[in-house]
């Protein structure tokens, strides 16, 4: 009788859920915040001319998003994180040493290439993707795009990370917000690495949460970049 009624409800979750709702199970992880990676001896080295110029981003970029979500008969929540390697942009650094600024920020992400990397036992969370595609729409808005006229970043030799962050406008579901970015930066390679994250609600650009049995989503979502630049 126990079997039949836990399968009767698995059923129900999968059923009633769009496939979405993952079975009660304390046996769930996520990958931890996006970070700086560890630098060579000698990849704080600046390029050739200097820092000032173009940067445009390149390869080993990400992007995502990580949520809370509650599970029926669990006391924490789960974090569900997703993440694409589809981004693009630039911005542009001038001054030197004593001083550096940068101007004219613009990355976007292509959400249609957000993919889970948290998991929960028994569920296959890139099932979560493709609602996470509906709920959002994007067939007719694929893109995220962050963009900011300054970023405020202090005085450096380019031997350590620091602390930088950009007053800007974020555009998701064809809705624009001003937003505020914090990151951490730094040389590694000959390429300025940038690590941070913003937070949002989502409701604020016309997404409601996901209302599905069994579960109940956050609409605060923590939007994370880990960002690689080149000069051009």
């Amino acid at each position: 009788m126990i079997i039949a009624v836990v399968a009767g409800v698995a059923v129900v979750a999968l059923v009633g859920g769009g496939a979405y709702v993952y079975f009660f199970s304390g046996l769930r992880s996520s990958p931890s915040p996006l970070a700086l990676s560890t630098p060579t001896a000698s990849a704080s080295a600046a390029p050739a001319g200097g820092l000032a110029g173009t940067w445009t981003v390149t390869t080993g970029s990400v992007a995502g998003y990580r949520v809370k979500e509650l599970f029926v008969g669990e006391t924490s929540k789960h974090e569900a994180v997703a993440q694409t390697s589809t981004v693009s942009g630039s911005l542009t650094v001038s001054g030197d040493s004593s001083g550096y600024q940068v101007t004219a920020i613009t990355f976007t992400a292509g959400l249609t290439g957000l993919h889970s990397v948290d998991s929960v036992a028994g569920r296959n969370v890139v099932q979560r993707d493709s609602y996470v595609s509906r709920q959002m729409n994007l067939q007719q808005f694929p893109d995220a795009t962050f963009t900011a006229s300054a970023g405020l970043v202090p005085a450096t030799d380019g031997s350590g990370a620091v602390d930088v962050s950009a007053a800007g406008k974020l555009t998701i579901h064809g809705v624009t917000k001003n937003v505020a970015a914090t990151a951490r930066a730094q040389l590694n390679g000959g390429r300025i690495e940038i690590v941070g994250k913003l937070s949002i609600d989502m409701t604020d650009y016309g997404v409601s949460p996901p209302s599905v049995p069994f579960t109940t989503v956050d609409s605060q979502v923590t939007i994370e970049f880990q960002l690689f630049l080149t000069k051009s």
